[in-house]
């Protein structure tokens, strides 16, 4: 009877579905702010949960192609205490503000003083971490793969190394790499899970929430956990 139990055991849990990475998830990026596209630099955030995911003290951080993680002062952004993404929604961060006729992206967080955080437009790659890499300061500095934290996401384009999979495109001054599904898609693989070649298209905290993800959310699990470490 103990066999029989703890193979009825076994096949529950082979039984049972492969559930999704972590819901928090970056859903685009452009650096190529000042053209005549968008105004900044900007890091757009994904919630494919039904539930609120409260973000506080997580860090946006950006490298260069080849460089490493928050290496200068302005290179990470650390995200205030009350800052929850709502199911399905979407939040939106603001970079180096550049100098073209572009209107303002609206923004829910944004670097102060706005010339901080300038990313490449055409290569570079960004993540989202839960501690501030390197010495514990902004500009601390780290090298891919000596992270800190558990690293949530992160996305690489052109030639920049440290991507999920492969990196997605090069982009361009008028041109995002925007994840498929308004978000939804993660395969752990930006090349896969990317579009570039399309213009800019921010989404705020008060934009629509994406309808896929409102009828059938993503579940926040233990398994997400555990692989956003392993990355």
């Amino acid at each position: 009877m103990k066999r029989f139990a703890t193979t009825l055991a076994l096949l529950a849990i082979c039984a049972t579905p492969a559930l999704a990475a972590n819901p928090i998830r970056i859903s685009q990026v452009y650096g190529g702010g000042g053209g005549t596209t968008a105004t900044t630099d900007f890091v757009e955030l994904f919630n494919a949960s039904g539930s609120p995911v409260d973000i506080s003290g997580w860090v946006i951080e950006y490298g260069s192609a080849a460089g490493l993680w928050n290496t200068f002062t302005g290179n990470a952004f650390i995200f205030p205490a009350g800052a929850v993404i709502q199911p399905c929604s979407y939040l939106l961060f603001a970079g180096n503000v550049g100098s073209g006729g572009a209107p303002s992206i609206g923004a829910d967080y944004a670097t102060s003083p706005n010339t901080q955080f300038n990313m490449s437009g055409t290569n570079g790659k960004v993540m989202l971490v839960t501690k501030l890499n390197g010495d514990g300061t902004a500009g601390g500095g780290v090298a891919c793969g000596s992270e800190v934290g558990v690293i949530m996401d992160k996305v690489s384009w052109g030639s920049a190394n440290c991507a999920e999979g492969s990196a997605t495109a090069a982009l361009t001054a008028s041109t995002a790499a925007m994840r498929n599904g308004g978000g939804m898609t993660d395969t752990d693989n930006n090349l896969a899970d990317f579009t570039t070649g399309v213009a800019p298209a921010p989404r705020n905290s008060h934009s629509p929430r994406n309808p896929v993800c409102l009828i059938t959310p993503t579940r926040t699990s233990t398994w997400g956990t555990v692989k956003s470490i392993y990355r």
